[in-house]
């Protein structure tokens, strides 16, 4: 199982050796678990054999010591008969040996079923362990790729900022304020002069108004002077 060298794969995803090779640290950690989980997937598999091996053994064990067990007693009821003049010595003997037979085959397979269980028991607690390290580093990457996700979504969304901001000319924006300010003063002095205008407009109509008056008051003071002159 090659799974520290693809952990060292994945822990290579955010750094700058991959960086610079242009290489996507979302998308190798995302294969680094990928590749996690396919060898969880395996390892689950091999725990399951084995456990079934182990329980098979450990089955077959309690079977071989009962029937181990079983053929003793035979042989000791078999002596017991001979012992009553139920059965001969010769068939008691031959019968009594032919149990103790059975016995020692039935306690040799059970001895390699209890070589088998300690093998397959060791193999279960390693295989067991291996899951439980792939499980605890699948969550861990799953969790730094959640991060990973979020810190370039800020990195892209700061960029694109920090690019629109870089994008803006300040040189031209204050020209342009200065054009406006320039416009506005313009217009100013433009409704100044206007008023100006209006103003001697004004002035001019009134001293003519005053003239005029004074033209008419003189001749009412002629008229009037001329028709005392006339006695009228």
């Amino acid at each position: 199982m090659n799974i520290f060298k693809r952990l060292f794969n994945v822990g290579k995803a955010e750094a700058h050796s991959a960086i610079d090779k242009m290489e996507d640290p979302i998308k190798m950690t995302e294969q680094g678990i990928k590749d996690m989980k396919g060898d969880l997937g395996e390892a689950l598999e091999g725990l399951a054999q084995v456990k079934a091996m182990l329980i098979r053994s450990q089955n077959e064990k309690v079977q071989f010591e009962t029937k181990a067990k079983d053929y003793q007693n035979k042989a000791m009821l078999i002596l017991q008969k001979v012992g009553k003049e139920e059965l001969s010595n010769a068939d008691g003997d031959r019968l009594a040996t032919e149990a103790l037979v059975k016995k020692e085959e039935n306690a040799e397979h059970a001895n390699r079923c209890t070589v088998e269980v300690e093998k397959f028991s060791k193999s279960v607690s390693q295989l067991e362990t291996n899951v439980n390290v792939l499980r605890n580093n699948i969550s861990k990457w799953e969790n730094e790729l959640k991060t990973l996700k979020a810190r370039v979504k800020v990195s892209k969304a700061t960029k694109n900022l920090n690019k629109q901001m870089a994008a803006i000319d300040s040189s031209s924006t204050v020209n342009m304020l200065e054009k406006m300010k320039e416009k506005v003063t313009e217009e100013e002095a433009l409704a100044e002069a206007y008023g100006d205008i209006a103003n001697e407009s004004k002035s001019i109509d009134e001293e003519l108004d005053k003239v005029l008056d004074g033209k008419q008051i003189n001749a009412e003071n002629d008229l009037e002077a001329l028709k005392k002159k006339m006695g009228l």
